[in-house]
């Protein structure tokens, strides 16, 4: 097959693991394309994510490098058998090529952890508030990129719908807040996010603004948990695009963040209360 063109963040992750453990053993490109009976060209393919590998070709990879992580080694050949077709693929040359992976990466995690600072998390915002969202981006997006962003951001909280993919959303007072849209739009989007509160597998955590500290640096935070700690991956938002974090030290530091919200913010019960002072204040 020719390689791929535009590999996926999963598609290149797959390929960043089998360089690390190549690397980790020692060999070169040219020594694993020896032990696997191909060449050096196809060892970079593969690495780079626009060569698929197979599940049997992965394990000959791990035995060359000496690999005895079994549990990374299991959930790597389960990433090889990833060639169906999901509903976000029904959107791709209609939104960015970044918003499609953050639906891929949401599809394959175990576990979902955001840790929002200026608005509220994508995965529980209303279709009137995403829009406003949207609607603040310079320069201005037509009409109708703008509702498409909106379906998109819409139809990636389908995951969460079933209570079977556990979603943790620290929220900061300023996300509380800040007025996308409007009061009219943010009364509505608190009530959902109430509303989301009790849903099962749904834990919304507000961090006030009288607590005497903030983690991290004031980013939004997102952290995908994988089937082993190796594959966990972080996603910040930059003014280019979605940036995916997953080096060993990058995602200690991150979970240390994760660590200091749990600490920090109210519990859920406490939060829910918080959220409604709010909401009421707004009616007021």
């Amino acid at each position: 097959m020719p390689p791929r063109l535009s590999p996926t963040v999963r598609q290149q992750r797959l390929g960043i693991e089998l360089r690390k453990m190549r690397e980790h053993a020692g060999m070169t490109p040219a020594a694993m394309a020896t032990a696997l009976g191909t060449d050096a060209p196809k060892i970079s393919q593969m690495e780079n994510g626009k060569s698929g590998i197979s599940a049997d070709r992965l394990r000959s990879w791990a035995v060359a490098c000496k690999c005895t992580n079994v549990s990374l080694i299991e959930a790597l050949g389960l990433m090889t058998h990833d060639r169906g077709k999901y509903w976000w693929h029904s959107f791709r040359g209609r939104v960015p090529h970044g918003m499609l992976d953050i639906a891929e990466l949401e599809h394959h995690a175990e576990s979902l952890l955001v840790l929002n600072t200026t608005s509220i998390p994508g995965l529980l915002q209303t279709g009137r508030y995403a829009s406003s969202m949207f609607a603040r981006l310079r320069p201005p997006l037509p009409r109708h990129d703008a509702d498409v962003r909106t379906a998109f951001r819409v139809e990636r909280q389908q995951i969460i719908a079933d209570g079977r993919k556990p979603l943790v959303a620290f929220v900061h007072e300023a996300a509380l807040r800040m007025q996308f849209g409007g009061p009219e739009v943010l009364r509505d989007q608190l009530g959902s996010l109430l509303d989301d509160s009790d849903r099962p597998g749904v834990t919304v955590r507000a961090i006030p603004f009288s607590v005497d500290t903030y983690p991290g640096s004031g980013e939004d935070l997102f952290l995908a948990q994988g089937p082993v700690p190796e594959l966990d991956t972080v996603q910040i938002d930059l003014t280019q695009g979605p940036q995916f974090i997953h080096s060993a030290a990058e995602l200690e530091s991150y979970r240390a963040v994760v660590a200091e919200s749990d600490a920090t913010a109210l519990n859920s019960e406490d939060s829910r209360d918080f959220i409604h002072r709010i909401l009421t204040e707004l009616k007021g």
